[in-house]
């Protein structure tokens, strides 16, 4: 009898003496005897004959779906397995987590044959259903198994060799179990490397369709981040051509790029420090003229280098971003947009409908625009409308005031300026309101206040529509629709010299003039009611006037116009105690004059005086703090202060005595 034969007996006889309940000695391996007793406690009977239960067809069709993957990745692992055993009766088979087979390789007769006969779709071979074996106990230890003959805690399986090994997921739990089950007498210890093997190969397989799952998701959400994202991406290869682009920077660039030199896309590839753009180095908001098919566009462009685990660079990323979206950005939350309509127009005299039927039918034109009136009519308010009715309501609204900015800021307030421009420039530059309205409206008040030699570079970017940075030498092209608005004669001020007649008549486009107050006496009442509604609303009270005030004021003559009519009723809300306005409550210079209505005719000129006497005190009280600040700054070092304004020492001494500073 040979030594393996003389083992198989000792088992046999160690099994008979366990289900006996008598001492079985040591022979059998501890995890062997440690599922007999799971399968005693379990109540499996040994000697039963009867076939393992089965699923039912829905169940195990529900499982065969969920199982789907695991069983598509192995049966080409299995099918190689069984191409060794074909024809010996051996059975191949693949089981879930709880021990039911899925998908199964066998002989015809496997069914018919009395040793594989519980080898069968939706069998359980459980260690409580099957007792001992090596796909039950391999989901009970967690580790590769060859249970043979004896072994198996039911008799009936006696005359297998079965080899299983436990198949992982990524979390190292058990997801299904690959075994080789054949006669006794035919296995060999190498048939548990072999399942071992191809269970492992089946893991690498799943290992490997996660991870492809895991990058066809990552590059999803790259694809749509590409596709989706507003800025312009192009992604060029180690010599800088295009190799990509996304659907933003197709539209930007109007035209078909792939494949062509990235360069190509740029007027200038140098920037403001002459440093040449190449993707061999990152760069962040390099200002350059692109070539699109509209014309050049201005943007602020990145650059990202692609690099290789050496180090070496194998392409990069180029996002385009125009700086008119930065500007809209900008613009929208700096405050820079127009909330006034057309309705917000209070009156309903033939003098304001006149007015507002001119700007309206104007607003859909792109023509200058010139508002003329007198102060506090309201000019603003009709450029409001006229933008928010415009085909550009939907870029920014900037507001200037030409008369309240110092002669020598205003061109760097109009057209901006570059970094070192001048003494005290912004680090970077800083755009001017022309590239800020860009694709808006610009309007400008009181323009007939602008400097004489700033209007030559004015009417140059009316002209042109392109702009020039002090200290620049790049010409950013500007679409903006320019509203001006005076409380000047212009056409006055042309025969005076002071304003040129070139410049007029490119203004003078479309001409409305706001009529004053005065002249629309029958707005007075619905102006007063409105605004005195505004400040209940606002207060959360209710007003009301007698009947006299409303009479004094329609007599009142209103150099101020609305704007003064609305602080008076500011003034008399707020002195009112119990929400009722009397003649107290107006002003005294108001109520006190016998006529109400005595103002001469030439109270718009003096009105026109007194707004440009007013200009001119703001202007040498920001020429005094200028001063002073920069004497601060300078330790009271005259020449330096006197080079960074421009104006020899003898000139600033002047003006120190003008303004009482002490040094």
């Amino acid at each position: 009898m040979s030594a393996e034969q003389s083992n198989k007996d000792a088992v046999l006889r160690a099994w008979e003496s366990f289900i006996a309940g008598r001492p079985h000695g040591n022979i059998v391996r501890p995890q062997i005897i440690e599922s007999w007793h799971r399968c005693v406690t379990a109540r499996v009977d040994p000697h039963s004959a009867t076939p393992h239960s089965k699923l039912d067809a829905h169940s195990l069709g529900k499982l065969l779906r969920e199982k789907d993957q695991l069983i598509k990745i192995a049966k080409p692992f299995m099918t190689n397995l069984y191409q060794f055993v074909q024809g010996s009766g051996f059975v191949v088979v693949l089981t879930d987590e709880n021990g039911i087979i899925m998908e199964m390789f066998g002989d015809e007769d496997t069914i018919s044959n009395p040793m594989t006969e519980d080898f069968f779709r939706g069998a359980s071979w459980h260690e409580t259903e099957a007792g001992t074996n090596a796909i039950g106990t391999a989901l009970e230890t967690g580790a590769p198994l060859q249970v043979s003959g004896a072994e198996h805690f039911c008799r009936k399986h006696h005359c297998l060799t079965c080899s299983s090994a436990p198949i992982f997921d990524a979390d190292r739990r058990i997801i299904g179990v690959l075994d080789m089950s054949g006669a006794s007498h035919a296995s060999h210890l190498h048939t548990l490397g072999i399942v071992v093997a191809a269970a492992e190969a089946i893991m690498a397989q799943l290992s490997i369709r996660r991870k492809n799952q895991e990058l066809a998701l990552v590059n999803n959400r790259l694809s749509n981040f590409f596709n989706s994202v507003s800025d312009g991406v192009i992604i060029v290869d180690k010599k800088e051509t295009v190799i990509e682009l996304n659907p933003a920077a197709k539209k930007l660039l109007g035209r078909d790029v792939q494949g062509k030199p990235v360069n190509t896309l740029f007027e200038r590839r140098a920037t403001s420090k002459g440093k040449t753009l190449t993707i061999a180095e990152q760069y962040t908001d390099i200002e350059v003229m692109v070539d699109t098919r509209d014309g050049l566009c201005y943007c602020l462009v990145t650059c990202e280098p692609i690099v290789n685990e050496h180090g070496a660079v194998t392409g990069g990323i180029i996002i385009l971003r125009p700086i008119k979206h930065v500007q809209n950005l900008v613009n929208r939350f700096g405050g820079y947009s127009a909330t006034l309509q057309f309705k917000d127009i209070v009156g309903d005299s033939a003098a304001i409908r006149d007015a507002i039927r001119l700007a309206t039918l104007t607003a859909t034109t792109t023509s200058n625009i010139l508002l003329q009136g007198e102060s506090g009519t309201g000019k603003e308010i009709f450029a409001q409308a006229i933008h928010n009715l415009s085909f550009q309501h939907n870029g920014p609204f900037i507001a200037l005031n030409c008369g309240a900015i110092p002669r020598e800021l205003i061109g760097s307030e109009l057209f901006g300026y570059e970094e070192g421009a001048f003494t005290g420039a912004r680090r970077g530059g800083k755009p001017g309101k022309f590239e800020l309205a860009a694709g808006g409206t610009l309007f400008l008040d009181e323009v007939g206040d602008m400097p004489l030699e700033q209007q030559i570079a004015f009417l140059r970017v009316i002209q042109e529509k392109k702009v020039t940075r002090i200290g620049g030498d790049k010409t950013i092209p500007v679409n903006v629709r320019l509203i001006c608005a005076t409380n000047k004669n212009l056409l006055h001020e042309v025969e005076k010299g002071s304003f040129r007649q070139d410049l007029y008549y490119r203004l003078n486009v479309m001409t409305i003039t706001i009529p004053p107050l005065r002249n629309r006496v029958e707005d007075i009442r619905p102006l007063f009611a409105h605004f005195l509604d505004q400040l209940g609303r606002d207060r959360g009270c209710q007003y009301r006037a007698d009947p006299e005030v409303l009479e004094c004021l329609q007599r009142y003559n209103w150099p101020g116009n609305v704007r003064e009519l609305q602080n008076v009723v500011e003034r008399a809300a707020s002195l009112s105690e119990d929400g009722s306005i009397v003649l107290r409550h107006l002003p005294a210079e108001l109520v006190a004059h016998p006529a109400h209505r005595t103002f001469p005719a030439a109270a718009p000129a003096l009105q026109v005086l007194d707004s440009r006497e007013k200009r001119q005190k703001l202007a040498r009280d920001a020429e005094k703090h200028k001063i002073q600040g920069l004497l601060n700054a300078h330790a009271g070092n005259v020449s330096r202060v006197a080079r960074e304004m421009g104006v020899s020492r003898k000139t600033l001494y002047k003006k120190m005595h003008v303004y009482s500073i002490q040094n």
